[in-house]
């Protein structure tokens, strides 16, 4: 169904199908995930039944998209298994999977290293390896897991690198583990986003009244609030349900199952309301969503942007709305 190709999937496949490694800087929503998924998938022998394709993810949540973005583009392979790697689930039903080697494995670092130690995962035969949204990934501290993960590739595999940003963290990992990588950075050509940003002045005493002022006021169908902590996100939650909003909380001490739940809620719309530490900056994919609301601002700009960067897609217009304390107000002139 596809017509034209995004900036980053007419710079990166050409190299890719290839036989390249690539190097790729693109923002959030850039269509990356249909680019290395079509090269990966472009490599595979089918016929052989051994993981010949990992693509490694920061979170649950967007090893879980790329998963069915990949099942969707290998619809007319025959006998394709992909499978998704990922903790907050018992090893036991992943190990039952694996006992015929997915084509494609789709995980985070910590889960597919507890794997190929227990040696249920095999990548001897791996041809292509992904690191997706590789600066959070490093920003979450997975350093060590992927350099351990590494170690049970073999050297003439193909790697495909993606970041939003590049840091010199990233152009280190690139020098260690590609070779001769073809560099791709499509931001600066990529049609800005259609966000409409505002801040608030809050007191610590009436940020929560506050933000249901702006929800009221901003607010649309499907609306996603950043707290910096877990225990924020609960007590958010709490206070908008107080207030006879419909909320629900993601956060890193939810198991999977749970998780799936609040997703499935926010997505039909049960809930219009999301309230998500960072962890969910990175690999949610909700359209149509209306607003993002930072109750607090993050620590890094570049957070800022990640989290504002939920709405605003594929051509439509979104708001963006901050809770700035007098103390934080310096924050908000370097974002």
């Amino acid at each position: 169904g596809y017509t034209d190709m995004t900036l980053v999937q007419a710079e990166t496949l050409p190299p890719m199908i290839g036989g390249a490694d690539v190097l790729a800087r693109a923002k959030t929503g850039s269509g990356k995930t249909a680019a290395f998924g079509l090269a990966l998938l472009n490599k595979l022998d089918a016929a052989t039944f051994r993981s010949q394709a990992l693509v490694l993810c920061p979170t649950r949540e967007l090893a879980d998209q790329v998963s069915k973005e990949i099942r969707r583009l290998a619809r007319g392979i025959p006998n394709i298994k992909i499978l998704t790697l990922c903790g907050g689930v018992p090893l036991g039903p992943q190990v039952a999977s694996l006992q015929h080697s997915p084509h494609v494995i789709v995980g985070t670092p910590g889960r597919v290293l507890k794997h190929l130690r227990n040696e249920t995962v095999t990548l001897k035969e791996l041809k292509t390896l992904v690191f997706d949204e590789a600066d959070r990934m490093l920003d979450m501290g997975f350093a060590d897991e992927l350099n351990a993960i590494l170690e049970f590739t073999p050297k003439d595999r193909q790697t495909l690198l993606f970041s939003a940003t590049y840091p010199d963290s990233i152009v280190a990992v690139s020098k260690r583990v590609q070779r001769n990588p073809v560099i791709v950075d499509v931001t600066d050509d990529e049609q800005p986003a259609h966000i409409v940003q505002s801040w608030c002045s809050v007191t610590r005493e009436n940020r929560n009244a506050e933000l249901v002022r702006a929800l009221r006021a901003w607010g649309g169908e499907l609306n996603l609030v950043f707290c910096n902590t877990k225990v924020d996100c609960a007590e958010v939650a709490d206070y908008l349900a107080s207030q006879n909003i419909v909320a629900v909380a993601l956060h890193g001490d939810l198991d999977q199952s749970e998780r799936t739940e609040v997703l499935v809620r926010f997505a039909n719309r049960s809930a219009t309301v999301l309230i998500a530490t960072d962890v969910a900056a990175r690999g949610l994919d909700v359209k149509d969503l209306d607003a993002v609301f930072n109750y607090e601002l993050p620590k890094q700009p570049e957070i800022y942007v990640h989290r504002i960067g939920r709405t605003g897609r594929a051509g439509k217009q979104g708001v963006a709305v901050s809770l700035v304390e007098e103390r934080e107000e310096w924050r908000w002139q370097d974002i």
